[in-house]
């Protein structure tokens, strides 16, 4: 299901009053024209997955955090952050969770150049 990005923690919110009590996944996916947020919810006691997919643009990449919703969101947010670039609005990540990483380019945007010159920040 598609929404904006202004919708998603009210969103998610609904799913969990609904049942949809367990986070999957949050995942993302470069278009280079856009990103899709993908967020993974299922319903344990329905035996119902749900999908909601979340289009933003790579020079604008930001979301609004979900950590107060599902504490598992926090891994995820955070690769989202340093493998896609998209910032998570709400929540400031203490570690990183590459070592010695600068966060530019993000390793998984399309104009990521692998084998060409990459800065460790060491």
């Amino acid at each position: 299901m598609k929404i904006e990005r202004n919708e998603i923690t009210q969103k998610i919110s609904a799913m969990k009053a609904q049942g949809y009590s367990y986070l999957i996944k949050i995942t993302a996916v470069d278009y280079e024209k856009y990103i899709e947020i993908v967020y993974m919810l299922r319903n344990m006691e329905q035996n119902k997955d749900e999908t909601l997919e979340v289009d933003v643009d790579p020079s604008d990449a930001w979301i609004p955090t979900v950590i107060d919703q599902f504490d598992a969101a926090d891994w995820y947010e955070r690769e989202l952050f340093e493998m896609f670039g998209v910032q998570v609005k709400g929540r400031h990540v203490e570690r990183l969770l590459l070592e010695k990483w600068d966060g530019k380019p993000a390793p998984l945007r399309k104009n990521f150049v692998w084998n060409g010159p990459y800065e460790t920040g060491s």
